[in-house]
């Protein structure tokens, strides 16, 4: 359907294509002795504007294309989750069971097969992106339509944000204020992708034909495709088929760990007949927002992907790379008399490499927070370096070892010790970060910019997790014999 008939003309906004992303992209992190273009970031807004100044109304879109939207629902800025989609209608209590969105196959946008010259470039340019950053392969197909004259979705498009509260628009020194090197090496390596990748991108149009152009001859810059993969990665759903697709009025629906609404497929996901259902988990009461659950992750996800963060979050760690010397460090600090870490005997290292902490190929990463409090091979680890007597262990398979919730399987000496060095570590962790709880707290009393706000937030809810780790393990302490606990 043409824009125009959706109630709204896009030239306008379309004009400014690409331009308006024109200074999204931090440099802060870019070292200009690269040789690598300068971009800036324009500071993200706690509520963005559309693309379009008045876009068209998106729910009469969905309906008037063959969708349904219960008569209850509304886009409206709820006071709890933001803009999103509410029963701001309702007539009483909406029930568990009731359909309140359904799209047919032909409104979500996802990439196709090539249909034409245009859309083999587009293949092509997509092929070019590693699977990690797939929402950069769907960006591409979202700019395409983005710069299409009145594309079937300008509808949905000129109702995405002009810019998005994901890190790699923040300016330099709140990227700084994050103050956590997994999160800030993820930024730097989706700003490097961003340069290079708009390099390969220009390259690779310079020698296509205009009629054969997937941006319809727009400018395409490391600024645009930050927009749109992150306008991707904050919106995208995977459903069955593992493809990710953009789903109209759905991806408006917050996040909640305890969602009111579920998702249902039906149909394969590139067959014609495929819908997408939004239908109620619980029963909705009326102004209620409508909620999914976007996964259980930790901040760094919704932070990096979605812009927010979430206050408490469950399923919030931090990371850790399992190092010898650092847990020679933290052994000592802790008073536990122990062996070496950096030189585990030889049933240590079987065991070890059965974690798969040792060897060609071991995952060296581990974290402390989460549902597990303490990650199950860091403790496994623990408890074997800190036992004397081999066959002891061997009497454990490995998942004993990795639980925290078996009571002391070596023995209290071993728990309290493995159990202290947790601590220490826990308190090593604390020490990466530059500032105080305290001080955290004073900058967000003093409503401080809305980047300023999401880094600082990110990061004191690292400090809370980490604290409430300690408090969690402090009270496995005590619980433990006195006389038996003395390492």
């Amino acid at each position: 359907m043409a824009a125009a008939a959706a109630g709204a003309t896009p030239a306008t906004a379309r004009k400014a294509l690409f331009t308006t992303t024109a200074t999204l992209l931090s440099s802060s992190l870019i070292r200009r002795s690269c040789g690598r273009r300068s971009l800036s970031c324009s500071a993200a807004a706690a509520a963005a504007p559309r693309l379009a100044p008045q876009p068209p109304d998106l729910v009469r879109w969905v309906q008037r294309e063959g969708g349904f939207v219960h008569p209850a629902l509304r886009v409206t800025d709820h006071p709890e989750h933001g803009l999103g989609v509410a029963a701001a209608e309702a007539d009483g209590d909406i029930p568990p069971g009731d359909v309140l969105i359904a799209l047919p196959g032909r409104l979500p946008l996802r990439l196709r097969r090539p249909t034409g010259a245009a859309d083999e470039v587009l293949v092509q340019l997509a092929q070019q992106v590693p699977d990690e950053l797939w929402a950069m392969k769907l960006g591409l197909r979202l700019l395409q339509e983005r710069a299409k004259p009145d594309s079937f979705w300008w509808p949905y498009i000129a109702n995405l944000p002009e810019t998005f509260t994901v890190p790699i628009f923040f300016p330099g020194d709140d990227i700084k204020n994050l103050q956590y090197a997994p999160l800030l090496h993820q930024v730097n390596k989706r700003c490097r992708f961003l340069l290079e990748f708009e390099r390969a991108v220009r390259q690779k149009l310079d020698t296509v034909p205009l009629g054969d152009h997937p941006f319809y001859g727009q400018d395409v810059n490391s600024s645009s495709l930050g927009w749109a993969m992150s306008a991707s990665s904050s919106r995208a759903f995977r459903l069955h088929g593992e493809i990710p697709i953009l789903l109209p009025l759905i991806d408006m629906c917050n996040h909640s760990f305890n969602p009111n609404a579920r998702i249902v497929q039906e149909g394969n996901v590139n067959s014609s007949d495929m819908s997408v259902k939004v239908v109620a988990e619980t029963k909705i009461e009326q102004n209620a927002a409508i909620t999914l659950n976007y996964g259980c992750h930790p901040n760094d996800f919704f932070l990096l992907d979605y812009g927010f963060v979430i206050t408490p979050n469950p399923y919030d760690q931090v990371e850790l790379s399992y190092d010898g010397t650092l847990l020679d460090a933290a052994s000592m600090a802790a008073g536990v008399s122990s062996p070496s870490f950096s030189a585990p005997a030889k049933w240590q290292e079987d065991i070890l490499s059965q974690l798969n902490l040792h060897g060609e190929g071991a995952i060296l990463k581990v974290s402390l927070g989460g549902p597990d409090i303490v990650d199950g091979r860091l403790l496994g680890a623990l408890r074997v370096f800190l036992a004397a007597d081999p066959e002891a262990v061997y009497k454990h398979d490995l998942k004993t070892l990795m639980s925290l919730d078996t009571e002391a399987p070596l023995g209290p000496t071993v728990e309290a010790s493995a159990l202290r060095t947790v601590l220490a570590l826990c308190a090593i962790a604390l020490q990466h970060f530059h500032t105080k709880i305290m001080e955290d707290e004073a900058i967000l009393k003093g409503e401080p910019p809305v980047t300023t706000e999401l880094a600082v937030q990110f990061r004191l809810q690292k400090k809370f997790m980490i604290v409430d780790v300690m408090q969690n393990i402090s009270r496995r302490i005590k619980m433990l014999s006195p006389q038996k606990s003395t390492a």
